[in-house]
């Protein structure tokens, strides 16, 4: 039975070696986000928010000309590691 991510971690790899990591809780969201934000200004030094979940009172934005990579990975909180 294939198990499902409870939410999935988001590096960003910026020029000059910056990382961030950001979350999202599903899939959906990060492809909506990716689609609608940070694609159609890839080119841009415009900053663009990230969003940025359960911390109140922050943000982040980015210039998207300076997003070099992104590493998209699902997070699983149930996981339990049996040493037999």
């Amino acid at each position: 039975m294939p198990r499902t991510p409870n939410e999935f971690a988001v590096h960003l790899m910026m020029e000059g070696g910056h990382r961030e990591e950001v979350r999202f809780p599903t899939i959906q969201d990060f492809q909506k986000w990716y689609s609608g934000e940070l694609v159609p200004k890839s080119g841009s030094n415009e900053f663009i928010n990230v969003p940025i979940k359960n911390i109140q009172g922050e943000y982040m934005v980015v210039r998207p000309s300076r997003v070099i990579a992104l590493r998209v990975e699902p997070v699983f909180y149930g996981s339990v590691d049996r040493d037999y």
